[in-house]
């Protein structure tokens, strides 16, 4: 950490006042926790094989698996424009006329954090559960008891993604272990499968008071350590439960009814959405489309559903 308050050493003057100062060294305290450890980099460096001192302390990355477009070699130049004049006939008002103003020069787009956060070789469950800690970067912390990391097979093809923690999950520190997560349950074993076998997490890791959906922000925030997790596993297959995961995983708008049951790739992995165990609580008759779309995880994993007595006895 930067020491920034000796005032007798000119390389160290507070340069921001003591309460911004303490929120810049918590934010980059959180990014190094997910993963992001270099700040207003000139990406051409890298490609001339340039690393600083920062880089070579940090944990070895392989890049994600979304594609990063370069950035241009020179700037935008978008069109040079001033309004028209007020004479010009409104119905006339096109190029013609326009003197040119100063040049405007556009950022090319950069990765959302989500793609930032690159795959650390060798991460592990457990590293990352100790880099959350007793987590208080967002304002879920003050009303939970248990945090719900997640449970399962650290190397699982099929892992399940759902909303946030209820509160039995929020009581147990388990995820998906209420009434909807009974469902849950069934729902894997009737791949053949038992809950060992994959692994169950969620985009918030402690529960929204009055089980409200996660607001931005806290999605946010949490996210990026979701991200880690699929990436320690390395899962051949996600499937999202309910609206909020497919959103927050997928970054599309749509409700669920318009894409559940469709593939979508996902940082090496296969993502499918569908509805949340919660929602077949209160519409069964839901559960035939669910099924549908189970068995096409199980036909892409190569899995047949077990004959009657056996299920949960995948091996």
């Amino acid at each position: 950490m930067i020491d920034l308050t000796d005032p007798m050493d000119p390389a160290k003057q507070r340069f921001l006042p003591e309460q911004l100062s303490e929120k810049a060294e918590a934010w980059l305290r959180y990014y190094q926790d997910i993963g992001i450890r270099t700040f207003f980099r000139d990406r051409n460096y890298q490609d001339r094989g340039y690393r600083d001192r920062a880089d070579q302390d940090a944990p070895a990355v392989v890049a994600s698996a979304a594609p990063k477009k370069p950035l241009p070699a020179t700037p935008v130049v978008l069109p040079a424009t001033t309004l028209p004049s007020k004479s010009a006939p409104a119905a006339s008002l096109g190029t013609a006329g326009i003197q040119a103003g100063p040049l405007l020069h556009g950022i090319a787009p950069g990765p959302s954090l989500f793609e930032a956060v690159e795959r650390i070789v060798g991460d592990t469950l457990e590293r990352i559960s100790s880099d959350i800690g007793e987590c208080t970067r967002c304002k879920l912390h003050r009303h939970r008891n248990k945090i719900v990391f997640g449970a399962g097979n650290p190397r699982a093809e099929l892992v399940f993604v759902g909303e946030g923690p209820g509160h039995d999950e929020d009581m147990q520190g388990l995820p998906f272990v209420g009434r909807a997560g009974k469902l849950l349950t069934q729902m894997i074993e009737a791949m053949g499968l038992r809950r060992e076998d994959v692994y169950i997490a969620n985009v918030v890791k402690c529960r929204p008071p009055e089980n409200r959906a996660p607001e931005k922000d806290e999605e946010s925030t949490c996210m990026p350590f979701l991200i880690r997790q699929l990436g320690a596993i390395e899962p051949k297959v996600i499937v999202c439960l309910g609206n909020v995961a497919m959103q927050a995983l997928l970054g599309k708008n749509k409700g669920i009814s318009h894409l559940r049951g469709q593939w979508f790739d996902f940082r090496g992995a296969r993502l499918i959405p569908t509805y949340h165990p919660a929602y077949l609580l209160r519409n069964p008759q839901a559960k035939a489309d669910v099924w549908v779309d189970l068995k096409k995880v199980m036909a892409l994993l190569g899995l047949k559903p077990p004959k009657p007595g056996q299920r949960g006895k995948h091996a």
